[in-house]
């Protein structure tokens, strides 16, 4: 799913409710930060535990800079990130988990790191990762930081989004084959 706003209060609704349902679902919860304070996301876990007066899952949200997880060797290749979440899903099942829940802020692929203007890409491939291990993501854009045309992008590789708190059947979606088809070339082999 994507995310893409321009309202904090909406965004902060709800990814606190996002998260906060993974935590009860019994998910292993992480959350990738690029700006956001661990003070701030303990507030929205607050307000959203208080509305419906269940205990705080912060303790149990996993909260890791963005970078280091996006771009561990200060840069972005989207196959190792692809393996990431793969061993993301595994350790939570692993550990007894139902399964993998994550949120990222995508703001780190405007700091001009090496890879970073492969990230339409990885964000294709992940609805393939996500048929083979299941693995539940929203990935946050700031649209008052990102151009129309990379959000134009973003929507069609997002198969779900969420507008206005509602999580909703994205109508630009295009699968990651026909994505690429378009573009020219395939991902999955030689050529278009």
């Amino acid at each position: 799913m994507c995310l893409i706003y321009s309202d904090e209060a909406e965004r902060r609704e709800s990814i606190g409710r996002y998260l906060a349902l993974g935590w009860m679902d019994h998910d292993k919860v992480s959350y990738f930060a690029d700006t956001t304070p661990r003070e701030e996301i303990q507030s929205w876990l607050d307000m959203v535990s208080k509305s419906d007066g269940t205990e705080s899952p912060m303790g149990e949200v996993e909260l890791l800079p963005a970078e280091s997880v996006y771009c561990p060797n200060g840069r972005f290749d989207p196959d190792e990130m692809l393996g990431r979440l793969c061993g993301c899903y595994h350790q939570a099942v692993a550990d007894g988990r139902a399964g993998a829940r994550v949120s990222g802020e995508m703001t780190w692929a405007l700091k001009g790191i090496p890879g970073s203007h492969r990230l339409i890409e990885y964000e294709a491939l992940i609805n393939v990762h996500v048929e083979k291990h299941p693995t539940t993501a929203v990935c946050q854009y700031d649209a008052r930081r990102f151009d129309g045309a990379t959000l134009l992008e973003v929507l069609r590789v997002h198969p779900m989004m969420i507008v206005r708190g509602q999580i909703v059947h994205n109508p630009y979606y295009l699968r990651p084959e026909e994505f690429f088809r378009e573009r020219g070339r395939s991902r999955f082999g030689h050529g278009a």
